[in-house]
């Protein structure tokens, strides 16, 4: 396991950004890109069934969450026949709040998926420690229902990273750093679903 980032003072924050970059880079080879591809296999294949994909989160990794359908929509959709049909059961501040105040706080992905996942549907976590009570319950929930999943994590990996059917963990002790590359591979298995379905005679004249 990787150090803790940062461990001593920085002169300047020209210096600290070039240490955080290289922290950055360095967590990003510690991913496994065999998991990667089964990872982008899992998400096709539930575009292509025209399922849905729920995706949560708390904090930087709800916005990760909420930021992502920008990504599958927008950018998949683009130049290709693709129709992602995907919901951020963070995004739902209503709902969210609902729950958390007459339920509990652990039950609000949980909550939603048991009203609305359907067989074939795919569940996504992001949590950098793996642990959130609410994340680790959305996986309990997607084995029970039958779903694949799919989970992000960082630190030790924690509870959730043994649980879905494909982890994408990213060894670093900064949550900056796991965010960034967290958000990174939504970026890295969107762009690839738009570029290897889209007519490859636009490549190099389109901007991703």
């Amino acid at each position: 396991m990787t150090q803790l980032f940062p461990v001593t003072p920085f002169s300047d924050c020209g210096s600290f950004a070039t240490a955080y970059f290289d922290q950055v880079t360095r967590a990003a080879a510690t991913l496994d890109p065999a998991a990667i591809d089964r990872a982008a296999a899992l998400v096709k294949a539930t575009i292509d069934r025209g399922s849905f994909i729920y995706i949560c989160g708390n904090g930087g990794s709800a916005g990760i969450a909420n930021h992502s359908l920008c990504d599958f929509l927008k950018c998949v959709r683009t130049d290709t026949q693709l129709m992602p049909r995907v919901m951020s059961l963070a995004a739902h501040t209503e709902m969210n709040s609902a729950l958390a105040n007459d339920i509990s706080y652990d039950e609000v992905f949980a909550y939603q998926l048991q009203s609305m996942a359907r067989p074939g549907d795919l569940v996504w976590t992001v949590s950098s420690s793996g642990n959130s009570p609410n994340v680790v319950r959305a996986l309990e929930v997607a084995a029970e229902l039958g779903l694949d999943s799919i989970s992000f994590t960082g630190f030790g990996g924690g509870r959730s990273r043994g649980m879905a059917t494909v982890n994408l963990h990213v060894d670093a002790q900064n949550y900056g750093v796991v965010e960034d590359v967290h958000m990174g591979l939504i970026h890295i298995i969107t762009q690839y679903l738009r570029l290897s379905h889209m007519d490859q005679s636009l490549l190099g004249q389109r901007k991703f």
